[in-house]
């Protein structure tokens, strides 16, 4: 017997439950013994790994792909073509206790487009990670993470700076431009008005797609990361 079931476009695994009400976009793939809870919102082609659980009121963007034993809960905010790596861990209440029904105080956490969370990395709530953020394997979370930056420790600290292509950007010229070896994309560092570095993609707005013959890795990573 096929151990999947089809409904709307939506593919959900007979050891999965759905709520509902809930609203999952086409192409989205729910697997083996998530929990989706009602009022939650999830668009299209997303890919839930095995043991994921989301909580009510969540949105979850198109796109997203979580990796097996993710608790997505109540607050946190997932944007388009997010990563959620294997057993990262998100929160949601910064001062928890058991004697103390904090439910109405839920803090929000946004994971905006194209960020990337590292397996067993986890995130205190209440911050944003930017768009294309790389947040390494293990690493902890504790305050907002600018647009391309590289996480690693704990806590996290800034290491330098990511392709959306998940490459190491390094050498920048005179006018602080980098190259990813994979896309040739040009990334240019600046300083924002608060003095703070920050990071822009001069070849494609940080909030536009990549074009299909960009969007499929034809070469490991290997055989690019002494390239720049």
């Amino acid at each position: 017997m096929n151990s999947k079931k089809k409904i709307e476009d939506v593919t959900i695994h007979e050891s999965a439950c759905v709520d509902n009400p809930v609203t999952i976009g086409a192409g989205t793939k729910i697997w083996h013994f998530c929990h989706v809870s009602a009022h939650a919102s999830i668009g299209e082609n997303c890919v839930l790994g095995q043991n994921v659980f989301v909580a009510n009121d969540v949105k979850i963007g198109n796109r997203v792909k979580i990796q097996n034993n993710v608790s997505i809960y109540t607050g946190c905010e997932i944007e388009d073509e997010v990563f959620l790596g294997p057993s990262c861990v998100l929160t949601n209440v910064t001062n928890p206790r058991s004697q103390v029904n904090r439910h109405s105080l839920y803090e929000k956490t946004l994971f905006r487009r194209g960020a990337t969370i590292g397996a067993n990395a986890t995130i205190v709530c209440g911050i944003s990670i930017g768009r294309y953020a790389f947040i390494g394997a293990g690493a902890v979370v504790t305050k907002d993470v600018p647009d391309y930056a590289l996480m690693v420790g704990n806590p996290a600290k800034q290491k330098g700076w990511m392709s959306r292509h998940g490459h190491i950007l390094k050498d920048p010229d005179e006018k602080g431009v980098m190259i990813c070896p994979e896309s040739g994309y040009r990334y240019q560092l600046s300083v924002n008005n608060k003095q703070e570095q920050q990071l822009r993609c001069l070849d494609l707005d940080e909030e536009e797609p990549l074009p299909e013959e960009l969007a499929s890795g034809s070469k490991p990573y290997e055989d690019f990361k002494n390239k720049v």
